[in-house]
């Protein structure tokens, strides 16, 4: 069977369809929450994501629909933790973690244990997702992108330096707050692609990457959303050819992305000296 006919069968079409859709989102966010470092973020949210689709599950509800509301709550959550009281943003994404976690082994034993279904969300399974889950990721990966394009300036300001956009007159925690919404969407939809247990790296890896290889901020995320993209399409086929775990599969193609970024970064290090009067 060759390439041609393995892109003819619907539910890989659907996969590259809804995965393309999903890494642009994350690659976008991602360039964000590494230049904040807030990468841990994306740990913590996708912890709360395993609670909630544990909660769908047993309430034999769509995760979807369960998971973007807590998981959004949960954004939040971390968020007036960390304005509030006296806990530091890492110490208020390990305690929603934690609860998250915990919540998700409870709702599993009350259950009667870890099922198949379960699993798939722990390790990813983008070739089995459905019709109404491609519509559902498409449209909110839109919406999610056009909001950052919408806000850019403000997110942009934040980023590089929070006081000077709190005097200029940006309204830093609304900002934040929106911010952290997307995060949530992004987290919840990457479920599907790559696992709860390897969501973080789908928001980071594409990001790192392209820190490597690009001087501007536009660049970065352009390059970002390509990488994450030739990732996400190369992790589905080869998954598929080889019978490999696609989530696994397609953060192992990131990381020879980075591999390769690193040495073309440390490559021009090297020429830059032997230029350098």
């Amino acid at each position: 069977m060759n390439w041609m006919e393995w892109l003819s069968f619907g539910f890989v079409q659907r996969a590259l369809l809804a995965g393309s859709f999903i890494a642009v989102l994350c690659a976008v966010l991602g360039v964000f929450l590494v230049l904040r470092r807030l990468s841990l973020i994306g740990d913590g949210l996708a912890h709360a994501t395993f609670g909630s689709a544990a909660l769908a599950l047993w309430l034999q509800w769509n995760p979807l629909y369960v998971s973007v509301p807590i998981v959004m709550a949960s954004a939040l959550g971390i968020l007036k933790l960390t304005e509030k009281t006296r806990m530091y943003g890492d110490a208020a994404i390990g305690v929603v973690s934690a609860v998250g976690i915990a919540g998700g082994v409870l709702i599993a034993g009350l259950a009667g244990g870890f099922n198949v279904d379960l699993f798939s969300f722990l390790f990813g399974s983008i070739l089995t997702i459905g019709p109404l889950d491609v519509a559902v990721s498409v449209i909110l990966s839109v919406v999610v992108v056009a909001a950052v394009s919408l806000f850019y300036q403000e997110l942009l300001s934040v980023t590089f330096d929070e006081e000077s956009a709190r005097a200029s007159g940006i309204r830093v925690g609304a900002i934040n707050q929106v911010f952290g919404l997307l995060t949530a969407v992004a987290v919840v939809l990457s479920m599907k692609v790559v696992g709860v247990l390897l969501i973080s790296a789908l928001l980071i890896l594409p990001a790192v990457t392209a820190l490597q290889l690009t001087r501007s901020f536009r660049a970065t995320m352009a390059v970002a959303a390509a990488i994450a993209v030739l990732s996400v399409l190369a992790g589905i086929l080869v998954s598929f050819a080889l019978d490999l775990p696609s989530g696994a599969t397609i953060v192992f193609i990131n990381i020879l992305f980075l591999a390769a970024g690193l040495a073309f970064r440390r490559r021009e290090g090297r020429a830059g000296e032997k230029t350098s009067p």
